[in-house]
């Protein structure tokens, strides 16, 4: 499994655990919105690794704008929902560069 894949793998874990209803928005918020900007980051890394590798990055750019506009509560659950599922079926295609 490529780096890309596995970057992949963590960001949609920590998207849909963002994406749970309340409890990832009472993370976020007790934490002051610093997750956000560490998602943000590690979703920029993982679309250059994924760039790199020729892989599906429509996730990781779905990624970077929820992070940039889940503040709001309601939109931000569902958009954290709707980049994890996203990164998980790209995350089952191969990458035109490496292989599965």
């Amino acid at each position: 499994m490529s780096i890309s894949k596995i970057m992949r793998l963590i960001t949609g874990i920590f998207e849909a655990l963002l994406g749970i209803p309340f409890l990832g928005g009472i993370y976020i918020i007790s934490n002051a919105w610093t997750p956000l900007l560490v998602m943000l980051v590690l979703h920029i890394i993982t679309l250059l690794l994924t760039r790199k590798d020729g892989g599906a990055y429509a996730g990781s750019v779905l990624g970077i704008i929820t992070s940039l506009i889940a503040w709001f509560p309601v939109v931000g659950m569902f958009m954290h929902i709707l980049t994890a599922i996203v990164l998980f079926i790209t995350l089952a295609l191969p990458d035109r560069n490496r292989g599965v």
